[in-house]
């Protein structure tokens, strides 16, 4: 799939602690429930015993996406933090298990889907940033991303059918899966394939997913660029900000307006604004390390209690606004990823706010900032699970450097300088979840990457040199981030999450719940 920078970078606007855990099983649990046609009396899911689920399925939020994703509901719902107990009661038997499989990649969910008269199962991944890929259903290899109309046909045989739609305009795409007996045709269009075009057929069944993702994937898609270079070389000395360059980006890959994508920006910006909001006025949750301190934090700044330390200031307490209200399962935006919410909107929303700008500006700060997320996209991950926190929170402050530049009046030479030397600056930093949950050392590492940020944005506006460009310091991060020791990746099984003192949080926070 060609990256999109609503898709996998600015977004998803979620509830929860984790986007690679609960937006990505939303969404991998509205297509098991468009499996199904809705009915379900019985799910198994089961976890690779090494993979990173088994240890924070409960903590990150990864059962409240996948049931409420089973019930159809949206990653936003205020119900999210319930669902497990809503799918149980509405009569639908779940079991978790964990199983010793060996599956490649550490967020694997295997799920089994039962009711009166039919049988399922898929088996899908979470990529990072809430974005996904079913990789077999039924026994049947496939490569489903979530983002088009896709109309699965069992059927003995294959060419009929084929025959059909050969002739049939409209269509992206059609895959034929052979395993052992039977077929599965994949037919992948705008639109869901018409009962009509069966007539005659007999299928053995006939099952329509959903898209899940915002921007559609459709046949024949072109962007102008895929890396930091290729971007350059269309810019060809001209200059342009960062952000234009991202609306011609995403215009040609999602079929947008140029006003659309900007109009997109803004009312993203405008949940953000709102989530600070809820953030500083306080935020409740039980099932939670950290209370409520930004707004301490802000009476302290207003009264000259703190050091001065400008703009950041402003960023800090925006920051970790949007991490308590995550803490509290309340609605943020992933961008681009739920545990590193806060370093790229809060300090790009600060830095706004500061200069006595709008929200059209902080929008295309936002696009800025989203095009160095999209290279990342393009040539890495954003889960922390494959590649540490480097992938969530330096990815981030890679972006916020971008973005801020820009809002500094950088040149584009500048604005990817800034993004280079950010993200040079968070080369192998492990995830270590305190009691598995997303707060400790996240809320510290939010802050970071805004004061790495806006410390790297002054310096390229200063002409400080990079020395290493963008893509080749992307490159060095994927690397580095798939050589740490699993330990280091979100498994709860190294660095602070195994010192006493969160040990000790665990077993408090985990008495009397699931986990």
């Amino acid at each position: 799939m060609i990256p999109s920078i609503f898709n996998d970078v600015v977004g998803p606007v979620m509830r929860g602690a984790s986007s690679s855990h609960c937006a990505a099983a939303l969404r991998i649990g509205r297509l098991a429930r468009d499996l199904m046609d809705g009915s379900l009396t019985e799910v198994l899911v089961e976890f690779d015993v090494h993979g990173s689920l088994p240890t924070t399925h409960a903590s990150q939020g990864s059962d409240m996406g996948l049931f409420g994703g089973l019930m159809g509901w949206d990653a936003a719902d205020e119900q999210l933090p319930d669902s497990p107990r809503v799918l149980e009661a509405s009569g639908v038997k779940i079991q978790i298990e964990t199983i010793d499989v060996h599956d490649p990649h550490p967020n694997t969910y295997r799920i089994t889907l039962k009711n009166a008269s039919e049988t399922h199962r898929m088996v899908a991944i979470s990529t990072g940033g809430g974005m996904i890929e079913v990789q077999e259903i039924d026994g049947f290899k496939v490569e489903l991303g979530g983002g088009c109309y896709t109309t699965l046909v069992y059927t003995d045989d294959a060419v009929p059918l084929c025959a059909r739609l050969a002739d049939l305009p409209g269509l992206d795409e059609i895959i034929v899966h052979e395993e052992g007996e039977g077929c599965l045709i994949e037919v992948r269009a705008p639109a869901f394939l018409e009962d009509a075009v069966l007539e005659g057929l007999n299928p053995k069944a006939v099952k329509r997913l959903s898209p899940v993702l915002p921007v559609a994937t459709r046949k024949g898609i072109r962007v102008p660029f895929s890396t930091c270079e290729e971007m350059l070389a269309y810019d060809a000395g001209q200059d342009r900000p960062l952000w234009e360059l991202a609306v011609d980006y995403e215009s040609e890959r999602g079929n947008l307006s140029r006003e659309e994508v900007l109009a997109q920006m803004v009312e993203i910006v405008q949940v953000v604004r709102r989530s600070i909001a809820d953030g500083i006025s306080g935020t409740e949750y039980e099932d939670r390390i950290l209370g409520h301190q930004c707004a301490r934090y802000k009476t302290k700044m207003e009264d000259g209690q703190l050091l001065d330390a400008g703009m950041l200031n402003l960023m800090t307490v925006y920051v970790t606004a949007l991490m308590e209200v995550k803490s509290s399962m309340g609605v943020i935006l992933a961008a681009p990823t739920a545990g590193a919410c806060a370093g790229f909107p809060g300090s790009t929303l600060a830095a706004i706010d500061t200069l006595g700008l709008s929200d059209e500006d902080a929008a295309k700060a936002m696009l800025a900032g989203g095009l160095v997320g999209l290279f990342i996209a393009t040539r890495s991950t954003f889960a922390a699970e494959v590649s540490g926190c480097q992938a969530e929170g330096g990815a981030a402050s890679g972006m916020a450097a971008a973005a801020l530049a820009h809002l500094g009046g950088a040149t584009l030479a500048q604005s990817v300088a800034a993004a280079s030397m950010a993200l040079q600056n968070c080369l192998g930093m492990i995830c270590d979840p305190v009691a598995n949950r997303v707060e400790v050392p996240c809320l510290g590492r939010n802050v970071i990457a805004a004061s790495n940020a806006i410390t790297c944005a002054n310096m390229a506006i200063a002409d400080y040199d990079p020395v290493i460009t963008l893509d080749e310091v992307i490159e060095t991060m994927d690397r580095v981030g798939k050589s740490m020791p699993r330990e280091h990746r979100c498994t709860g099984l190294g660095g602070l999450a195994i010192t006493k003192s969160s040990k000790d949080l665990e077993l408090q926070l985990c008495q009397g719940c699931s986990c």
